[in-house]
């Protein structure tokens, strides 16, 4: 019997999310306002009263949704919930996981998500780069359409979410043509993402050795809680490794259904999915349906996960 803790990235943030958990829980307004102190910014107030135009920048998304993760799990870690034997996060979830197995101060991953997000956001100009979700192809079959389709620009598969669902990035004018191709080549639907910037690509290149130099200002230290990195499904052991793979993960694929399956592998058989939303659990249920999982948002999904995984 062996627990995961999964943390998710951008994409799972709304408008007014962790209100019902702020309720009867102190520590997720102090979390944020550790966010806000970091930063120089109400966090807080554009996650409960929005515009959802502005919490959608990527700038504003990645603290906000590392914010909500950290607080989550401060909640659950007050509650006496259950260590877990190993952790992970989807894209930007890696940086709260790493958070909250105290590999990486809070103060300083709240400042580094925002520089992140800025980054990606200007190592591509607004428009020219696109993301897609293909349904219903196998991984070899999404590579396939993304070379018949590149047309010597970038395009390539960048998040294997789970089996038969995979997001490509690149060039938009490339992504566009995939879509549109994605038929004849035998996916169900494709549908473009209503995202800034082409993730996990080559279009992130400067993005990621600019991440690179910041990185190398921060301290790491090893976390108490291994965690399963996305760039190699491997556990890092050293500061600097962490901080590679941080680099790598910027512009080379999430493989989600790696990592799942390597958890499952290593023993796990119960997961729980801290912060805003239920997309990790969602995809666990294509990946893995033999794993007991559970979301916690609010104070009633909290309290049934605390006493699931007793």
């Amino acid at each position: 019997m062996s627990l995961a803790f999964v943390f998710p990235g951008q994409g799972s943030q709304s408008v007014g999310m962790l209100s019902a958990l702020a309720e009867s829980n102190p520590l997720v307004v102090e979390t944020f306002t550790e966010a806000n102190d970091a930063l120089g910014m109400d966090l807080w107030s554009l996650v409960q009263n929005g515009p959802e135009d502005a919490l959608n920048q990527t700038t504003n998304t990645q603290p906000a949704m590392l914010a909500a993760g950290v607080a989550t799990w401060r909640v659950w870690q007050e509650k006496s919930g259950a260590v877990p034997a190993v952790m992970a996060g989807h894209s930007l979830g890696e940086y709260t996981a790493l958070v909250c197995a105290g590999s990486l101060a809070f103060a300083d991953a709240i400042k580094l998500v925002a520089d992140r997000g800025r980054f990606m956001q200007e190592a591509v100009p607004t428009g020219e780069g696109a993301m897609a979700a293909i349904i219903g192809l196998d991984d070899d079959g999404v590579q396939s359409l993304c070379e018949a389709n590149a047309a010597n620009e970038v395009l390539s598969p960048v998040n294997f979410n789970s089996p038969g669902q995979v997001v490509i990035a690149g060039s938009a004018a490339a992504v566009q043509r995939a879509v549109d191709g994605a038929k004849a080549a035998g996916a169900k639907r494709a549908l473009l993402l209503p995202v800034s910037v082409p993730s996990h690509c080559q279009l992130m290149h400067g993005a990621a050795a600019r991440m690179a130099e910041r990185l190398a200002d921060i301290e790491l230290t090893v976390p108490t809680i291994p965690v399963i990195h996305n760039f190699n499904v491997q556990v890092e052991k050293t500061p600097e490794s962490i901080k590679q793979a941080l680099v790598s993960q910027i512009e080379q694929p999430v493989r989600w259904v790696e990592i799942i399956q390597k958890m499952a592998a290593d023993g796990v058989d119960k997961l729980v999915e801290c912060g805003p939303g239920k997309v990790l659990v969602g995809l666990n249920k294509r990946i893995d349906k033999s794993m007991n999982t559970w979301a916690i948002y609010d104070a009633e999904t909290m309290t049934a996960a605390l006493e699931g995984v007793k």
